[in-house]
């Protein structure tokens, strides 16, 4: 009964909120805890009802040393098991907190949805599942309502990310629900010794205040706080609809001119805003609208930027510049509210020799690019799909992988001429926005002077590898990451 009841319940949530398609390949990412084993368990049991291609995908933080090396042997044993692909990705999550003074919970997500992205561009599937659940909802939204937060904040983890292509078949379900299926089904699970260690945040909230509110206060607090992030999220859906109407009629792209608007090079990065029609709106309406437009820039603003920028909006004087973060000015013209990068360069321009076969690190993007000759039809690479397969005979014998620069055309297939890669890195070809110092180191691989290669699009046709040998190009975490 109740491995029943939390396969049906599941798959009415998958249903309910149309999270996965049939013939969508999902990657499973899997920890080896509780929630993510019950997920790959109870999605191997719909994968035939729901026509989906099930993998799983660990990603090993190298915090935990043998304990973690464990978790990572269990999984890939769990994969084997049911016959699954297995994506296996690291990336020194201590390193990396230190050096861009992260907490290690938010280094952690942040390079584990990197290599997540990787996956997705690689071909290796079509969404990632993850495994939050209901408890990871209220213990979110009560950490933002400890920390200070808005609607959009309030509305916590959504049950999908389309520009990631995340989605969380769990989130409704709880962690004694998933305890008792696992139990049911006799499956074994991991446990993560740095969850019990109290000097993380969300370890205090849900060991402690959790407790202290369910006993104390609210029984049902953890499905309140649940109900609370849905009623934030659909309120914001309802906002994001009205700014899509409302956008197009205020915001201006490029540097002003006396012909118009100028486009082209660094005055692009101007984005302004009609004054005038941004104080015909509340003040509600005008944070949305200021929060949506640093959104798309790559900005994350404060309550006192926006109160800061708003301020501004109602002064009705020209002149005043604002700094914001990430290297963005926001300065009031007579008509105008504009947001300027300033000009010292987002990141260095990059170029390294790529040999084939070979590999080389990439300190800009954090991850090693790998060009590797594969026998088509005979040696099985997983993973790859022929859009990343290029034809040697038509290579030089050494590759540059660097990032775009201004004037570079690339010919993907499929498509009816060259592009300038400009125009290919815009967030509607993308599926999602960038910050511009990602989108600055963008890469690119040169043959004898031409782009054969650009992360995220298929290689062009004029260099499409053949029947015979070809060359593999793959992006990983790390020069030990698995294919």
């Amino acid at each position: 009964m109740v491995r029943l009841a939390m396969v049906e319940k599941v798959l009415k949530y998958i249903r309910d909120l149309r999270l996965l398609q049939p013939g969508e390949r999902i990657a499973v990412g899997c920890s080896g805890g509780a929630d993510s084993v019950a997920l790959l368990r109870v999605l191997l049991e719909l994968r035939q009802e729901l026509g989906i291609v099930l993998s799983v995908a660990h990603f090993h933080h190298q915090i935990r040393g043998a304990e973690a090396d464990a978790d990572r042997q269990f999984v890939e044993d769990l994969a084997a098991k049911f016959q699954l692909a297995f994506h296996s990705g690291s990336g020194d999550v201590p390193a990396y907190s230190r050096d861009e003074k992260l907490s290690l919970e938010t280094a952690a997500r942040t390079l584990r949805h990197k290599w997540f992205d990787e996956l997705i561009h690689q071909g290796k599937a079509d969404k990632i599942a993850t495994a939050h659940t209901l408890d990871d909802q209220a213990e979110t939204v009560l950490m933002r309502v400890l920390r200070g937060s808005g609607t959009r904040g309030l509305a916590a983890i959504a049950p999908e990310q389309k520009e990631k292509r995340l989605v969380r078949p769990l989130l409704n379900v709880s962690r004694k629900e998933i305890e008792a299926y696992l139990n049911a089904l006799q499956q074994p699970w991991r446990e993560d010794s740095t969850n019990l260690d109290l000097n993380h945040t969300r370890n205090r909230v849900r060991h402690k205040l959790m407790p202290l509110l369910e006993t104390e206060f609210n029984p049902a607090i953890r499905e309140t706080l649940a109900i609370q992030a849905e009623v934030a999220r659909a309120e914001e859906e309802y906002w994001d609809k009205e700014l899509s109407l409302l956008l197009p009629r205020l915001v201006r792209e490029g540097k002003p001119s006396r012909s118009g608007r100028n486009t082209s090079g660094e005055a692009a990065e101007v984005v302004a805003l009609d004054l005038a029609g941004l104080r015909s709106q509340s003040l509600a309406l005008q944070r949305y609208i200021l929060h949506a437009v640093a959104g798309k820039l790559g900005i994350t603003l404060e309550f006192k930027h926006i109160q800061q920028l708003t301020e501004a909006i109602a002064a009705k004087k020209s002149g005043k510049s604002l700094p914001l973060p990430h290297g963005w000015t926001a300065s009031c013209s007579l008509r105008e509210l504009q947001f300027s990068q300033n000009a010292h360069d987002p990141a260095e321009n990059y170029c390294y020799a790529l040999p084939i076969p070979g590999e080389i690190m990439v300190p800009e993007l954090g991850c090693s690019i790998r060009a590797q000759v594969i026998s088509a039809g005979k040696q099985k690479v997983s993973g790859y799909n022929d859009a990343s397969l290029l034809n040697p005979s038509l290579l030089a014998p050494e590759l540059k992988v660097r990032n775009w620069r201004a004037g570079d055309r690339f010919f993907p297939a499929h498509s009816h001429s060259p592009r300038k890669v400009k125009e290919l890195l815009q967030p509607s070809r993308l599926g999602r926005q960038f910050s511009p110092a990602e989108r600055k180191a963008w890469p690119v691989i040169e043959s004898a002077g031409q782009i054969v290669w650009m992360r995220g699009f298929p290689v062009p046709q004029a260099f499409a590898g053949g029947a015979g040998e070809a060359v593999l190009i793959e992006e990983l975490m790390n020069s030990k990451a698995e294919k």
